[in-house]
């Protein structure tokens, strides 16, 4: 069928891991779906049934080819949606501010193919403002009238990449129209397959809240971060401290420490709050402060694993290091902003001899130059003098890390997590006795 004259429930534009996944839970209660992508690799593998995101299988692409859903790099076929959600990438550009690139460039598509009626939503994290201000009048260039002749809302995606427990379905979605109207019919279409819609009072509303929602964990995240430097001065066993802590049943959140923030939310999205309080002429200066403690971090694994090795009576120069997990969280292959990345480099120009095992990563490089996958775990970790622990994959047994590691920094707490046999009255975690291994 012509694309160009072909009808759909809803377009998707995007589909990586905010948008396919939407895509797929609107085809499975049997809206018709369109996905638009300007990457041809893609289009070309979900046409083929092939998944190229942790969260859908191959056969979860072939039930939405079965169910009708058709993927495509030509913006015609946004001119046959009732629904076009926008799910684009919303990085940070070189001044530390939004780059709106992808955004702008898909409000631009929509308004060449815009139809009188049609609900336009907005996904892509982004700051205060930018429905209202920068999609908006892309979108009226059309000659439509944003909440007379089309509708238009905000809605943060809430994607947590291998999450098995929740997923689009059963999280609550929030929406914020630029109208009442607005609001209730983008409400309307997304209580067609999520269990709980909230209503935001507008789109800056909605806007806000997701990063609030992020900017919270970063800040909190921060907190241990630098609780964990000074807790090893003082001899403190900070793991310990979270989990006494985390028995309180009201007032406190556990967060735990790592070797830095990765993902696209953390440390990403509180920069674009940042970058809107900075243009009122304030600085944001919790944003600001938990962004300089999160980034220190590789320096301080770096620091650890050059005072355990001196310990040892090695030197890093002349070590062989093994990183386990290179994803930015476990049992996922996503590598955006993993801080095993900067680890690495910190490690490299020290003069480490570097090798790295990840069961959801077949090639790893840094600085252009490919690393040695170790394809022999057990081996690996007896042959490198030193392992750095940085994604907690199920596959890293806390046995199998103390029994094979000749030195080891575990950066996650796997040495650390709770014990589920014991009363939460009694012990709360099992403290490290090996020598040579150390937890952050």
């Amino acid at each position: 069928m012509d694309a160009a004259v072909s009808t759909s429930d809803l377009a998707v534009i995007g589909l990586g891991y905010v948008g396919l996944p939407l895509a797929h839970e609107a085809s499975r209660v049997g809206l018709k779906v369109t996905g638009l992508d300007v990457s041809p690799k893609v289009v070309e593998g979900l046409t083929a049934a092939t998944s190229h995101i942790d969260d859908l299988s191959a056969s979860d692409i072939a039930d939405m080819l079965a169910a009708g859903f058709q993927a495509s790099t030509d913006p015609a076929v946004l001119g046959g949606a009732q629904t076009i959600v926008i799910c684009v990438p919303t990085p940070l550009s070189e001044e530390g501010g939004p780059d709106l690139g992808a955004v702008t460039a898909a409000a631009k598509s929509i308004a060449a193919h815009l139809r009188p009626g049609t609900l336009v939503v907005l996904e892509s994290t982004t700051y205060p403002g930018t429905t209202e201000e920068i999609v908006r009048p892309i979108l009226e260039e059309s000659g439509l009238v944003a909440g007379a002749d089309f509708h238009l809302a905000f809605s943060p995606e809430r994607i947590d990449p291998g999450n098995p427990s929740f997923g689009v379905a059963n999280t609550p979605k929030v929406v914020g129209g630029l109208t009442e109207r607005c609001g209730e019919l983008a409400a309307a279409f997304y209580g067609k397959f999520v269990q709980t819609v909230v209503r935001a009072r507008g789109t800056r509303e909605a806007e806000m809240a997701k990063l609030l929602e992020n900017t919270y964990r970063h800040v909190n995240i921060a907190l241990v971060n630098e609780m964990a430097i000074f807790c090893q001065e003082l001899g403190v066993d900070l793991w310990d401290a979270i989990a006494c802590a985390a028995t309180k049943p009201f007032g406190f959140q556990a967060f735990h420490p790592g070797p830095g923030v990765g993902g696209h939310c953390i440390p990403i999205d509180p920069n674009y709050l940042s970058y809107k309080v900075k243009t009122l002429g304030y600085p944001f200066r919790f944003v600001e402060l938990a962004q300089e403690i999160n980034a220190r971090m590789p320096s301080y694994v770096l620091l650890r694993a050059q005072e355990l090795l001196n310990d040892a009576g090695l030197a890093l120069s002349r070590s062989n290091v093994l990183l386990l997990g290179v994803t930015y969280k476990a049992d996922i292959a996503d590598q955006r902003e993993s801080p095993a990345r900067p680890v690495a480099r910190k490690l490299a120009a020290k003069g480490a001899t570097l090798s790295y095992h990840d069961p959801h990563v077949e090639e790893w490089s840094l600085n252009g130059t490919s690393v040695p996958r170790a394809t022999d775990l057990e081996r690996a970790m007896a042959e490198a003098d030193l392992t750095i622990l940085l994604t907690d994959h199920k596959e890293y047994r806390a046995e199998l890390l103390t029994d094979r590691a000749r030195l080891l920094l575990d950066t996650r707490g796997v040495l650390r997590r709770l014990d589920p046999s014991v009363p939460a009255d009694r012990r709360t975690t099992t403290p490290v006795t090996r020598e040579g291994i150390q937890v952050l």
